[in-house]
């Protein structure tokens, strides 16, 4: 079964930069270790929401129209050169990228269909629901081999036990 584990105080560093963002969508990296369906988060990076700079290049490889249209207050991107970094700071300390967060200014934790149709299969992806300004709800997904989104498991662990993984 496929879970992603991480601490307590990431949970609260994701939703902390979703309400600051408020009310536009807050991004970031998920970076940590990969054992079989067991996915290790060991570092936070946060990420600018570049949707307005990065999207014309990202939006020529997505054949879905309903992500042409938006702005940062229900559509985030990650900029290619700020992906890049955030892999070689990774691959320099052993790590991978293993997630995406982002936040969902007054909508459900729920993936939108933009957000399945620039997913990567090998990630989790968090999602912080903000009502008002304040994040009220999280959840992880994956995509299926259908590239469809299915819940997948959070396992809060003590911070020592990270280390031992």
């Amino acid at each position: 079964m496929a879970m992603l584990k991480l601490r307590d105080r990431d949970l609260q560093a994701m939703q902390a930069h979703a309400e600051q963002a408020y009310p536009e969508e807050c991004c970031g990296l998920l970076l940590g270790r990969q054992q079989d369906d067991i996915k290790i988060l060991l570092d936070l990076l946060p990420v600018k929401n570049s949707w307005q700079d990065a999207s014309p290049e990202m939006l020529h490889e997505i054949n879905d129209s309903v992500c042409w249209t938006g702005s940062k207050r229900d559509r985030f991107a990650i900029a290619p050169d700020e992906m890049l970094l955030a892999q070689k700071q990774a691959r320099d300390r052993n790590l991978i990228v293993v997630g995406i967060y982002h936040s969902h200014p007054d909508h459900a934790a729920i993936p939108s269909e933009c957000d399945r149709a620039i997913a990567w299969p090998q990630y989790s992806y968090i999602i912080v629901s903000v009502q008002n300004g304040i994040a009220c709800d999280l959840r992880n997904w994956s995509l299926d081999e259908a590239h469809q989104f299915q819940p997948e498991k959070i396992l809060k662990i003590e911070a020592t036990s990270l280390v031992d993984e």
